[in-house]
């Protein structure tokens, strides 16, 4: 077995019963989606190994060691990229901008795989967010943490910036599109 099925069974097993923020869409599908997306970037088997397992150590009891005994150094470097310190003494919603200020400041001089790593997790998250914003409009902003579209905003912009010399690839131009297409102005 390969390093992304090993990757994907992992992942599959360590998302169980988890699902995605407000629906009853399994967690593992993005995941699934954001490797999908990478795919079409590289391949790279540990950048992708890396994609599918991005949310374990963050969203599940499994440490960055652990990934690191299991996937190898790189792999866990390249996952340990695209997790937030959640600050768990502070509330999310107050932690929010100052996680998120760290990751612009982490990417500004992230390697090419780190930021495909990331283009795809917020490429994938994205497509989701523009799927409930057709739906729900200003109110999608209800389920979040930072409940201030100014700040979503903000923040996606920041992402396409940091991920733009992705920009010849079709998913940098998807981003770029969901965020202009969201936050376009009236």
């Amino acid at each position: 077995m390969g390093i992304l099925e090993k990757a994907i069974m992992f992942a599959t097993e360590k998302h169980e019963g988890m699902f995605r923020k407000a629906s009853d869409v399994p967690y593992i599908v993005h995941p699934l989606e954001a490797v999908s997306i990478a795919a079409g970037i590289t391949s790279d088997s540990e950048v992708l190994a890396a994609t599918v397992l991005h949310d374990v150590v963050e969203d599940t009891p499994i440490t960055m060691d652990e990934i690191e005994v299991v996937f190898g150094k790189r792999v866990a470097m390249l996952v340990a990229s695209d997790n937030e310190d959640k600050m768990p003494d502070i509330p999310a919603s107050e932690s929010w901008e100052i996680r998120k200020k760290a990751t612009i400041n982490h990417f500004e001089s992230a390697s090419r795989e780190e930021k495909i790593l990331l283009l795809a997790d917020k490429l994938s998250n994205i497509r989701s967010l523009s799927r409930d914003y057709a739906l729900f409009g200003d109110t999608v902003w209800d389920k979040f943490n930072q409940k201030s579209k100014v700040k979503h905003e903000w923040y996606y912009r920041e992402i396409a910036r940091v991920t733009s010399e992705l920009s010849v690839n079709a998913a940098h131009q998807e981003l770029c599109n969901h965020i202009d297409s969201i936050f376009k102005t009236n």
